[in-house]
């Protein structure tokens, strides 16, 4: 697996400041920070879009360029945006631990099959409710989603039952899944999706926690022989992408009328149809090789059962953010719903 390597920060600010700077002063140039692989489908298949459709909607008035040495470590890019070290920044609320309470919502399990209509709801929810709380209000927010469901793997071992997880070291990324996992009777082992394979072949997990996608993109599929669909999902991801918002407020309103209409809402099912056909191909990439079985009605009644507390604790935790976390579920539910009708 290609490992990626940060450039120092300084040499990273001079390559930005290089972008800045080599437009003619009728065009602004927004420079993208990026930690992933290029070939990620995050970055080709979104990302680089963004970058097209905002020249386009601008008439080549605003250009974006990808910068082509991570800035930092994941965590960092949300303030990389605030402080304006780059312009547009994309992450997972989940790897800053207790500063988003509202992504809680977008991270339930069971939401959903379909990584569109999960994130199509969730920017129609963030907008109507759950920006109210502030958390974003230092940066210019392009748009919110999800990844798709995510569900089981494991090297080996029999995944029928309730029990299915017990004492299983499973890999987990950040946000609400390590709840889950511990409430289902695994042990978590935290450790980026880059170190997914690591962490299988040393045998310090048992398994992993996942979407189809990332099982066949980091290369883990040798790695694994059982895999459990979890009907909406046994969780779910939340994803940014946002924009300094001193960069924001100096462009004229006709280039930032120009920008919502490609963001927002737009760009948010872009990444979600985006998740979807990953997914479907990653699916399609286990086939005779991991045996992914669905999960019984009685494993998830009793998921559902366990996992109501952890639930309830994630929903009072947005209402402590100071969003009615009772009506900003009922919006979501309805929102997937009738998405998922059409």
């Amino acid at each position: 697996m290609t490992m990626i390597r940060f450039a120092p920060l300084s040499a990273a600010l001079a390559v930005a400041g290089t972008l800045a700077a080599g437009p003619a002063l009728s065009q602004t140039t927004l420079t993208v920070a990026n930690w992933l692989p290029p070939s990620h489908p995050l970055v080709s298949d979104v990302i680089v879009p963004m970058t097209e459709q905002i020249a386009e909607a601008t008439d080549g008035e605003v250009v974006a360029n990808i910068l082509p040495a991570p800035l930092g470590p994941p965590p960092a890019h949300f303030d990389f945006a605030v402080n304006g070290v780059a312009d547009i920044t994309f992450g997972v609320q989940g790897y800053s631990a207790g500063r988003f309470k509202t992504t809680n919502l977008a991270e339930l399990p069971f939401l959903g099959d379909s990584a569109e209509v999960v994130s199509v709801a969730y920017w129609r929810t963030w907008e109507a409710m759950l920006k109210d709380a502030g958390e974003y209000d230092d940066v210019k927010v392009l748009a919110v989603f999800t990844h798709g469901p995510g569900e089981i793997f494991v090297k080996e071992g029999d995944l029928s039952g309730p029990d299915a997880l017990d004492g299983k070291k499973m890999r987990v990324g950040g946000g609400i899944v390590q709840k889950v996992a511990t409430t289902l009777g695994a042990v978590p082992v935290e450790g980026p999706s880059s170190k997914a394979y690591e962490l299988l072949s040393q045998g310090v997990a048992d398994g992993i926690l996942f979407p189809y996608e990332s099982v066949s993109f980091f290369g883990l599929i040798p790695q694994l022989s059982e895999g459990l669909s979890v009907p909406g999902g046994l969780y779910n991801t939340s994803f940014f992408i946002v924009m300094n918002k001193g960069k924001w407020d100096s462009l004229t309103p006709e280039q930032q009328a120009a920008i919502d209409s490609v963001t927002g809402e737009p760009l948010s099912r872009m990444a979600g149809q985006m998740w979807d056909k990953v997914d479907a191909a990653g699916l399609e990439a286990m086939d005779g090789k991991i045996n992914v079985a669905a999960a019984s009605d009685e494993q998830v009644a009793a998921w559902k059962e366990a996992l109501a507390p952890v639930i309830d604790a994630s929903l009072a935790e947005i209402d402590e953010a100071g969003v009615d976390s009772a009506a900003a579920l009922e919006m979501f539910m309805s929102e997937i719903e009738a998405g998922a009708a059409e």
